[in-house]
């Protein structure tokens, strides 16, 4: 089911000055949740090849941090999807260039810090209100087609807004 969602006007607002926020992009993120991928699948899979990542890799790398981290109903997986994004944007990959790592780590606290101004929280099952392993599994169903959704929709501006700003 391919929805359109609008992004939080906040969040657009917030990134007047800061690049565009590119709704399809958004969009396409949460038809990639839609369609059966897992929260940190549609956002590291809908962004990795503006920064030299093939899909299909980043669908496989991505894979076991959905649902929490395995369902484990820990970190949040769209949010765990962002962390990915910025590092492959941002992140250290020569021996010594600590200034790519503290970049990096600054803007994932930034992320954080934005996604909990959101959604009070990171962490799974506080978001879905709902265990995936020992909760309620036709309420957890339900949680997840409305609830991640929305999560993902939310870490894909929000990522886009600290990534476009770099």
């Amino acid at each position: 089911m391919n929805r359109a969602v609008t992004a939080p006007a906040v969040a657009i607002a917030a990134n007047k000055n800061k690049g565009m926020i590119s709704l399809s992009k958004v969009n396409e993120a949460v038809a990639c949740f839609n369609d059966g991928f897992n929260c940190a699948q549609a956002i590291l899979s809908t962004y990795c090849e503006d920064f030299g990542l093939d899909k299909e890799t980043a669908l496989k790398l991505s894979c076991g941090f959905g649902a929490g981290m395995g369902r484990r109903c820990e970190t949040c997986g769209a949010v765990t999807g962002a962390y990915m994004l910025i590092s492959l944007a941002n992140g250290q990959h020569i021996k010594g260039d600590t200034d790519a790592k503290e970049k990096t780590y600054a803007l994932i606290q930034e992320f954080t810090q934005k996604f909990k101004e959101i959604n009070k929280s990171t962490i799974c099952r506080q978001l879905l209100g709902v265990d995936l392993i020992t909760g309620d599994k036709d309420f957890a169903v339900s949680q997840v087609k409305t609830v991640c959704p929305k999560m993902v929709r939310d870490a894909a501006v929000i990522v886009e807004s600290i990534v476009l700003k770099g």
